[in-house]
């Protein structure tokens, strides 16, 4: 389990890091950010939401201020989603099926780092400080191993079963509805609408130019 929670950690800060250390024009910062909302998007609807599908697939075998609220509501439900990953994984480890952890395992670290990504870019595009940004992306980095170790332990002291199975795959659920709702609700609306303000301002500008 220890070697499972430091890889979740490095994918999410490796991923998170990038935008970090990458010099970013205001142009480039607004395209990355754009790029980010739609890995957010994206990576909900093609690999988070199919994770439960497979999960329950391999239960089957006989086998087996304004500005500053809106950035800590996108990190806390970013976070509420890791943390019902790590729920999902600390479930999963307590089946003793090979398959189904494996599964849960390699779904959520192919989308922990477009998440961090997604997550960083946006927080940028805010305009907030790169070392605000780096501890919401430590908060978010260490929500799943956290989450992963308490729901290990518990189910451990209480006895796994195969209803653990099922709860894998409602954790695998809830996690993608809370990471399309950040998406969706929160990044995308903010990104998208900064672009049209400028364009109007634009359109604006030019028309009293013809005037």
């Amino acid at each position: 389990m220890e070697e499972v929670h430091v890889t979740q950690r490095a994918n999410s800060v490796g991923g998170g890091s990038i935008p970090l250390f990458v010099p970013l024009s205001g142009e480039k910062l607004k395209m990355v950010s754009v790029l980010g909302a739609g890995l957010l998007l994206g990576t909900a609807l093609t690999v988070i939401i199919p994770e439960d599908q497979i999960a329950s697939y391999a239960s089957s075998s006989p086998e087996n201020s304004s500005s500053k609220r809106l950035n800590w509501t996108t990190t806390l439900g970013l976070v509420v989603h890791a943390a019902a990953d790590g729920v999902a994984l600390g479930a999963a480890a307590t089946t003793n099926q090979t398959d189904v952890e494996v599964i849960v395992f390699l779904a959520i670290m192919l989308h922990k780092a477009p998440a961090a990504f997604g997550l960083v870019t946006y927080l940028l595009h805010e305009g907030l400080e790169r070392n605000t940004v780096r501890k919401h992306l430590i908060i978010f980095a260490f929500s799943a191993p956290v989450t992963s170790i308490v729901t290990f332990i518990g189910l451990q002291h209480r006895g796994g079963s195969m209803d653990t199975i099922g709860a894998t795959g409602i954790a695998m659920l809830f996690s993608a509805g809370t990471f399309l709702y950040v998406a969706t609700i929160h990044v995308l609306p903010e990104v998208t609408s900064l672009g049209g303000h400028e364009h109007s301002s634009s359109d604006n500008s030019n028309k009293k130019r013809i005037l």
